[in-house]
């Protein structure tokens, strides 16, 4: 009797058993032809999007007989960020999806990518319009303020860029304002030299320093550093035309090397009438490390000479000389996180000037000797959607000779400077809120000017992310 209990037992077992197992055999076979069903779905709409492709290739090549599609571009000669902007990673993609389809649908190369920035602004000063127009910098420059109070419109700027072919890049940066259309930049760049190299030429903004490289609306305040205005203009040395030869050689750290042929338009430093062909020249060297995993050190070294012929140096009075303005940039950046940054900067500017000056009216000139420095420093801390800057900037760090004949020209113990505050709120990456308080001491004779800007920066448009 127990024996057959013990073999009834197993027969009902080897039953359940059975009946199980077929049941987990049958559920692993549904789950293999469902998955089966859906990869072959997957296939079918990947073979669609490629056919898709395929024949957006043939219409183009049919369109455009004598047009390549683009070959990858030369290696970018700006460093390596470790540090993204916020911006970049978006325009990085967006840029990625207009290879592909353009803004309506066609090529990148009939397509050029266009962007608008606005930059507006309400300006408050304790001096009255005519006190901001005339004030200059005694010693320095002539050239007084851009800027009224109450509603301004600085410029609205209009930016192309487009791949010409795969040997060449074009891009325009053409600034609107009240007074007119100008062609601030407008400028071929090699994508398929060799080694390293590359070249620009057109009308651009040159790489002597930081500050010059870029448009006022990327600047991390509303106006530009004393130095700059003092020994270059209100906007530094701007747009001008000539030719640009960089090289980025394979080394453990990143370096750009540079040089360039300019018209020499500028016209505080030098002047259209100073000579009929190029007068202007720069050398430059770029280079950058890691110093932690969330920062990065930027610096370099650079010198802008050429021959001077202007008025706009001393009142009433004509200057022929040769100039050197030679340079130092430095920029630190730490960025632990998308949402909160710091970055300090800093550059020293040193003029030399040898040659004469002449009042007008007159025949005599007198022997100049211009030796002039100056600098900022300057920080901003992200937090957020929020920016907060300061910035200090000073004339005559080191060096306030200007003498004519032999005589020294300039007051003693008065020192232009000028203190910045400025707090910034970014609703997105295409809109920028800016409040502004400056202390400008810079006159050497007359009142301080004590000014409020709220600024106003809107962007649309694909436009290129922003240098280091």
């Amino acid at each position: 009797m127990r024996q057959l209990t013990c073999f009834l037992s197993v027969a009902i077992f080897c039953m359940f058993s059975t009946s199980a197992f077929a049941k987990s055999v049958e559920e692993r076979l549904n789950a293999l032809e469902n998955t089966l069903k859906s990869q072959a779905k997957t296939i079918e709409e990947q073979q669609k999007v490629i056919d898709s492709l395929k024949e957006e290739i043939a219409k183009q090549k049919s369109q455009e007989p004598l047009q390549k599609s683009p070959e990858p571009q030369q290696a970018s000669q700006e460093p390596a960020q470790p540090i993204e902007e916020p911006q970049q990673k978006a325009q990085e993609e967006s840029s990625l999806s207009a290879k592909v389809s353009g803004f309506f649908g066609g090529s990148v190369l009939s397509n050029p990518n266009i962007s608008l920035v606005l930059d507006t602004y309400y300006n408050a000063s304790t001096l009255k319009n005519n006190d901001l127009q005339n004030r200059g910098i005694s010693g320095y420059t002539t050239q007084g303020l851009d800027q009224r109070n109450g509603f301004n419109l600085r410029e609205a700027e209009f930016f192309i860029f487009a791949p010409v072919d795969p040997y060449f890049n074009l891009y325009a940066n053409i600034p609107i304002t009240t007074n007119g259309i100008s062609i601030e930049e407008a400028y071929a760049v090699t994508t398929s030299l060799p080694e390293g190299f590359q070249v620009k030429g057109g009308r651009f903004k040159s790489n002597f320093s930081r500050l010059d490289a870029q448009h006022p609306h990327a600047w991390d305040f509303f106006d530009i550093a004393l130095p700059y205005r003092a020994f270059l203009g209100n906007e530094g040395l701007g747009g001008e035309n000539g030719v640009q030869l960089t090289w980025l050689p394979s080394l453990p750290v990143y370096t750009l090397l540079g040089a360039e042929v300019l018209q020499g338009e500028n016209d505080l430093l030098f002047g259209q009438d100073a000579r009929s062909g190029p007068h202007a020249f720069t050398f430059f060297a770029k280079s950058s490390f890691e110093t932690s995993d969330n920062s990065t050190f930027y610096f370099g070294p650079s010198v802008l000479f050429g021959t001077t012929k202007n008025t706009n140096i001393a009142p009433g009075s004509e200057v022929d000389a040769s100039s050197a303005l030679y340079g130092m940039e430095a920029v630190w950046k730490w960025k632990p996180s998308r949402d909160e940054g710091l970055t300090l900067q800093s550059e020293y500017l040193l003029l030399d000037q040898n040659g004469s000056i002449t009042s007008l009216g007159t025949l005599n000139p007198n022997s100049l000797q211009r030796r002039q420095d100056g600098f900022y420093l300057q920080g901003i801390y992200q937090l957020g959607r929020w920016r907060f800057g300061a910035r200090y900037d000073m004339l005559a760090l080191f060096a306030d000779t200007f003498k004519q004949a032999g005589v020294q020209q300039q007051p003693s113990g008065s020192t232009p400077w000028r203190a910045t505050g400025a707090i910034e709120f970014n609703p997105s990456e295409f809109t920028r809120i800016r409040l502004q308080y400056n202390h400008d001491a810079s006159s050497r004779f007359g009142s301080n000017n004590d000014q409020a800007i709220l600024q106003f920066l809107f962007g649309i448009g694909a436009h290129a992310a922003h240098n280091f």
